[in-house]
This record gives structure tokens, C-alpha cells and sequence, in this order.
């Protein structure tokens, strides 16, 4: 399979489907221009947006669109259903996938339930469960070296995104599993059918059971609506619910590892915020600049011929966000845009997006952060690196600034 070349333009960067040295391939898209044509795995090419102004402008531009059907690729038959990324590029009918009053109809009703008033009615459930998960971890053998991603930052985020979907425990190691082969380019295509299916299943029967079961969680609110007028269908609710557990917990996992590698790689930062000189709300937002939990977004769609700068995102041509390169673009952030910095002020990143597809999951993953972080800190002040962060590992997930594991000594 292959998608055209666009040989009269700079020359395509091919994305490392290994992901391993982002922050270089990031500095390289910048260094290309605001628009570069790119090429996913599997050869198939597209365009990436990769400087801040012009990303705010596109995320906002009706010409682009999400309507998989306006993609010349697609319609071209070159895109098949075993591709690795196809989950992400056509998941099925959501508010991911829509624009316009359908769009505006998918979101209102998962919006309202994550609004940053009604957010912050979780904030006694997220204390805890972190509390929880920190006397599980104080109780292990001094010295012992401990996966912080695995034993604090996963469970973390997916037991709240559950517990606010009504996806019970039990279906934790069958998502985990699911979702890795779902996000991951090294997934073979023989193997897409049958996940893709896999998944599908899973969140049909959440849903059925909760038709038949409904209690006090954001699914059963998303059937009863259905029912009342609102005229979601049974796709719709599933795919959103399979939307909403997927960003809902990748996200917060990867901003609560970023922040602490970044913390741990800059001691005088880390320093100023464990003396109360720097709040974490400020370290929060730094890391979700200067380590984007999502590294691209897949994928939108041009309708006609728009320019972005200097040259032509041309109509029906595929567009990705490369949040990871727009998130130290000098042009916003001065010329320290490389560097973090946790007393940065302003901090004006769009790092969970930007015009009416903006994460509505923003405040959730803030407030489960801006519990865990300070809390793991104040436990363990002595926290450090059980290897140095050149060891450090990056999982092969185009889309998520993401780890394998974080291996730590809490002290």
C-alpha cells in the first residue's frame, strides 16, 4: 500500500513508528515549516501541521473537517481495513469523527458531565484512591525499585474513568491489553480485524449491560438521553464510551510520567516546587507544553485547497497535529521554548486541542494530576530515577508521548 508523494514540496519526513527520539523528530517537523507532508506507517502520506499559529487556525478552519469519506485516499481504496492506525483514523461514528450539529449533538451531553464545577466533585474520590495506591507503594521493601507508571499512574486514571463511565475492575486487564495493540504502529495487520472487533464487543456489552443495569455513571446518562429524545444511537453511545476510556486515561498517565521525569531531569525546578516557590498547577501546564502527552493527532480531512503560511494543505489530503512539535515552537514560546521551565508565565499551549473538538476531558485529567503529583511528592520528597533517563524507553505509539515504564527508588 502507498499513497502519493508530493515530490514538488519539501521533502516528506517519515515518522518513526518505534518513536525513539521524539524530541528530535519533533525539532525536525518545526525545522520543515508550519506545513510538511509526512508518512505514517504502513507508507501512507499525509500532511502535519507544526507550528502553534497556524495549528489555531486550522483547528478552528470549517475546510477541514472529520469526515473520513472526503479523504482522497480513502476514496481511492488505499487505505485498508487492516492498516495498523485505522482505529484512529475511522473509529466509527463519535463526536471524534463528526462536525457541525452532530458534532455539537455527541458532545453537549458528555461536556456537561465533565465541566470543570462538576469535575472538581471528584476531587474527594481521586484523593482516595491515591491515597490508596501510596500506602500500596509504602509498604513495599526499602530500596526496592518500583514501575511507577504501572503501579500508580495507570491505575490511577483508568479507575476514575471508569468509575465515572461504569466499566467495572474486572475489564481493566482485558482494555489494557486492547488498547496497547489499539495505539501501538507495531501491531501487525493480520492482527487489526480481530482487535478492532475485540473492542467493539467489549464496550457493546457494557453498554447492554448497563440498558439492563443502569446506576449513577456518564453511560447510563448517555442511554437514558438516547431514549428521552436525544436521538444518540446504540453506535454512538458505544463508540463514545470507547472514546472517553481510551483519551480519558492514556492522557492522564502519560502527563502524570512526563511530569515526573521532567521534575527528576531538572533538580533546581524540582526544587522550587517541592519549597512551595512553585505551585504545581504552573508544573502541570509546563510538562503538558514541553511534553505533550499526545505527540500527534490523527486525523482531519481538507474539503478544498487552504493555505497555512507559505504553502497548500491541498483539498482531500489527510492533516495531523503535531502537538509535539507545536508545543516548543519558539514563535509562541521565546527562545526558551526548549528548555523546562515551571515558573514559565504566560503558559498559552493547546496541547489538549483547540476549537470545538478541544479534549472535553481537559479539567478531569488536570484535577487527577494536580491530586497525584503533589501527593506522590509529599510521601516520597526523596523520589529519584532507578536508571538514567537515557535508559528511559519509549513505547512504538505514534500518538502518545509515551513510556513503557518509569522505573523509580522512592526512598
Amino acid at each position: 500500500m502507498t499513497c502519493p508523494i508530493d515530490h514538488n514540496g519539501p521533502a516528506a519526513i517519515v515518522l518513526d513508528p518505534f518513536v525513539a527520539d521524539l524530541d528530535a523528530e519533533s525539532a525536525a517537523l518545526r525545522a520543515a515549516g508550519p506545513l510538511v507532508q509526512v508518512v505514517l506507517p504502513g507508507n501512507v502520506a499525509v500532511y502535519a501541521v507544526t507550528h502553534h499559529a497556524e495549528a489555531r487556525k486550522l483547528l478552528t478552519d470549517p475546510r477541514i473537517v472529520k469526515d473520513i469519506d472526503v479523504w482522497g485516499a480513502w476514496q481511492r481504496g488505499e487505505i485498508p481495513m487492516d492498516w495498523p492506525l485505522i482505529g484512529l483514523a475511522n473509529p466509527g461514528r463519535s463526536m471524534l469523527t463528526v462536525d457541525g450539529e452532530d458534532h455539537r449533538r455527541l458532545r453537549t451531553l458528555v461536556a456537561q458531565a465533565l465541566t470543570v464545577r462538576r469535575v472538581e466533585k471528584l476531587r474527594a474520590g481521586i484523593e482516595a484512591l491515591t491515597t490508596g495506591m501510596l500506602d500500596k507503594l509504602a509498604g513495599l521493601p526499602a530500596g526496592e525499585t518500583v514501575d511507577l507508571k504501572a503501579q500508580f499512574a495507570y491505575p490511577l486514571p483508568m479507575n476514575v474513568i471508569s468509575d465515572l463511565m461504569g466499566v467495572d475492575a474486572e475489564e481493566h486487564p482485558r482494555l489494557k491489553a486492547l488498547f496497547e495493540k489499539f495505539f501501538s504502529t507495531q501491531t501487525l495487520p493480520e492482527e487489526v480485524p480481530q482487535m478492532m472487533a475485540d473492542l467493539g464487543a467489549l464496550f457493546s456489552r457494557i453498554v447492554e449491560s448497563k440498558r439492563e443495569n443502569p446506576g449513577d455513571d456518564l453511560t447510563s446518562a448517555l442511554i437514558e438521553a438516547s431514549e428521552d429524545g436525544d436521538h444518540l444511537s446504540t453506535e454512538e453511545i458505544t463508540n463514545t464510551l470507547q472514546l472517553i476510556v481510551a483519551a480519558g486515561h492514556e492522557t492522564t498517565i502519560s502527563l502524570i510520567v512526563n511530569a515526573v521525569v521532567a521534575l527528576e531531569t531538572h533538580p533546581v525546578q524540582r526544587g522550587l516546587v517541592l519549597k512551595g516557590e512553585v505551585s504545581w498547577e504552573n508544573v502541570i501546564e509546563e510538562t503538558l507544553r514541553w511534553s505533550s502527552p499526545t505527540s500527534h493527532v490523527l486525523i482531519r480531512f481538507a474539503t478544498e485547497d487552504v493555505e497555512v503560511g507559505d504553502r497548500i494543505l491541498p483539498k482531500g489530503e489527510g492533516l495531523i497535529v503535531s502537538f509535539g512539535a507545536l508545543g516548543r515552537d519558539e514563535a509562541q514560546f521565546g527562545e526558551t521554548a526548549g528548555e523546562f521551565d515551571a515558573t514559565r508565565t504566560p503558559n498559552r499551549h493547546i496541547s489538549f486541542g483547540h476549537g470545538p473538538h478541544v479534549c472535553p476531558g481537559a479539567a478531569l485529567s488536570r484535577l487527577e494530576a494536580l491530586v497525584a503529583l503533589p501527593a506522590l511528592y509529599a510521601r516520597f520528597p526523596d523520589l529519584s530515577l532507578a536508571v538514567p533517563a537515557t535508559e528511559l524507553r519509549n513505547k512504538p505509539i505514534l500518538t502518545q508521548n509515551d513510556l513503557f515504564d518509569l522505573p523509580v527508588r522512592l526512598a
